[in-house]
């Protein structure tokens, strides 16, 4: 910034496995909500998108099935249309991403659900579908997976604080719920 000449450009982006830890006292419709907005919002391109939900054993039962029927009121489409709620993403390749995850998570983990977008209209971009895949182990993911894919992994809740350990040793947070 000190050199002569124009201001450089800087393009800095941040992102992360932002996590959101639940308790069995929470409300399970207000769950529901703010997940589907941290989540998918934004085709879950946000850096500040929801990306690992933990959930405590006794009441994950019924928090994914509230998501799951949750997500069967979401319209994907053009942005323009005020009645979509998740427009496309931003080019093939991040779709191409997404999709390669997608498969890994099919064979390693437990796809919960998946809503299927529109086919990408020529010269348009490309849309993904909102998925909920339940994880054996934060061991699963190690990186930001840009788009609208939420982990969920039930844990004990006498056990925040190792989970939570867990999930900072990874190095790649830039948000967190409680």
């Amino acid at each position: 910034a000190a050199k002569d000449g124009p201001i450089a450009t800087l393009i800095a982006e941040t992102g992360g496995l932002n996590g959101l830890f639940i308790d069995t006292t929470a409300l399970k419709e207000q769950v529901v909500d703010d997940v589907i907005v941290s989540a998918f919002n934004s085709a879950g391109q946000r850096c500040s998108s929801l990306r690992i939900l933990f959930l405590p054993h006794e009441t994950a039962d019924g928090i994914i099935e509230t998501l799951c029927g949750a997500m069967d009121t979401l319209i994907i489409g053009d942005p323009a249309d005020p009645r979509t709620d998740i427009g496309p993403i931003i080019d093939a390749e991040a779709k191409a991403n997404l999709d390669k995850h997608m498969a890994r998570m099919a064979k390693e983990a437990k796809v919960l659900k998946q809503l299927h977008g529109p086919p990408a209209v020529q010269n348009t971009l490309p849309f993904f579908g909102p998925a909920i895949v339940e994880l054996n182990s934060l061991d699963q993911i190690d990186k930001e997976v840009f788009g609208p894919i939420l982990h969920v992994i039930r844990c004990n809740p006498a056990d925040i604080a190792a989970v939570g350990a867990q999930l900072a040793a990874k190095g790649y947070g830039l948000t967190l719920g409680v």
